[in-house]
C-alpha cells in the first residue's frame, strides 16, 4: 500500500455531459471524471492521497451542472472525514439565487471553501458582479471558509483581474488562486513580485501550481528561499480529473525536495487552511 501522506487541496467529483467544445464534436475530455462518492474514495486508496478538498466538475458552459454537485460534495466530506468539500458559488446575478441556495450549505459538517471560476462569465472588475462577490466573501468570511479561485492568462481569469479579489478581501479572507496564474504570464507576474508583496502586505494569499509551466515551480522555490517567506502559502493539488496526479506529484516533489518546504506543501498548510 502506499504511504499515505499526500494532502491534495483541489480534486473534483461529478461527471458532465459531452459537449461541442470550440466548435468541434462533442466530447467529454475528463475521462478519469468519477460520479460517485465510491470511485473518489477508491482514487484517494490508490493515489495515497491522505486528504482532499472535493469540488465540483465544472466546464460544460451550464451553471446549472455545477451547482447540482454541491450536494454531492457535502456528502462526500460528511461519509469521509479524509474530504473537504468546497462549494461552487457565482457572483452573476442571474446565478444569485443558486448561489444563497450554496451558501445556505457553508455550515454544514465538512464545508471549508467556496469555489469562483470567471470561466462560465462575469468578472471581477464587472461592477454588475461586485454585490455578488461582497456576498460570497462576506459569507466566507463568517464561517472561516477560503475562498477558491481559478486562474488562467487572458481574459477573466487572468491574474490582473483574479489579483483584485486579494486586494479587496484578502486582509480577512483567504484566498486560494488555483494554477498559480495558468500559465507564463501569470507565473511571472506572481513570482517576480506580486505573490511576496501581497504576503508581505498581510493578505491571506495562497495557491497551487497545478497546470503550472515547467520552470514555475522551481524558481517559485526559489524566490522562497531567497527572500525568506512564501513557504507556507503553496500546496499541493492534482486537479484531477482536468490534472493529472502523478505528474503534478512528481514535479512539485522534484522541485521542493523532502525538507521542510516539501512537508508544508504536501501536507502542513493544507492542514492550516482546511483541516
Amino acid at each position: 500500500m502506499p504511504d499515505r501522506t499526500v494532502h491534495d487541496a483541489h480534486r473534483h467529483i461529478g461527471v458532465m455531459p459531452a459537449y461541442p467544445f470550440y466548435g468541434g464534436p462533442a466530447v467529454r475530455p475528463d475521462v478519469t471524471a468519477r460520479a460517485t462518492i465510491d470511485e473518489l474514495i477508491a482514487d484517494l486508496d490508490a493515489e495515497g492521497t491522505e486528504r482532499a478538498l472535493v469540488l465540483p466538475n465544472y466546464g460544460v458552459p451550464d451553471p446549472d451542472i455545477a451547482f447540482s454537485f454541491n450536494e454531492l460534495c457535502v456528502e462526500a466530506a460528511t461519509r469521509d472525514d479524509r474530504i473537504r468539500a468546497c462549494l461552487w458559488v457565482s457572483p452573476l446575478e442571474r446565478d444569485a439565487q443558486r448561489t444563497e441556495a450554496a451558501l445556505a450549505l457553508a455550515a454544514e459538517r465538512g464545508v471549508r471553501a467556496l469555489k469562483l471560476s470567471f470561466l462560465l462569465g462575469g468578472r471581477p472588475d464587472d461592477p454588475a458582479c461586485r454585490p455578488g462577490l461582497d456576498r460570497i466573501f462576506a459569507v466566507a468570511r463568517e464561517h472561516g471558509l477560503v475562498v477558491h479561485v481559478h486562474t488562467s492568462p487572458g481574459a477573466a481569469s487572468d491574474i490582473d483581474q483574479v489579483g483584485n479579489l486579494v486586494d479587496w478581501y484578502g486582509d480577512d479572507v483567504a484566498v486560494h488562486l488555483v494554477h498559480f496564474g495558468g500559465g507564463m504570464s501569470g507565473h511571472i507576474k506572481l513570482v517576480s513580485h506580486r505573490f511576496f508583496d501581497w504576503i508581505e502586505a498581510g493578505k491571506q494569499v495562497y495557491t497551487d501550481l497545478s497546470w503550472a509551466i515547467g520552470f514555475a515551480p522551481r524558481w517559485l522555490a526559489h524566490e522562497i528561499d531567497r527572500r525568506g517567506i512564501g513557504h507556507d502559502r503553496i500546496l499541493f493539488a492534482s486537479d484531477q480529473p482536468w490534472g493529472d496526479h502523478e505528474g503534478e506529484y512528481a514535479r512539485l516533489r522534484a522541485a521542493t525536495g523532502d525538507g521542510e518546504l516539501a512537508g508544508l506543501v504536501f501536507r502542513g498548510t493544507f492542514e492550516k487552511l482546511y483541516g
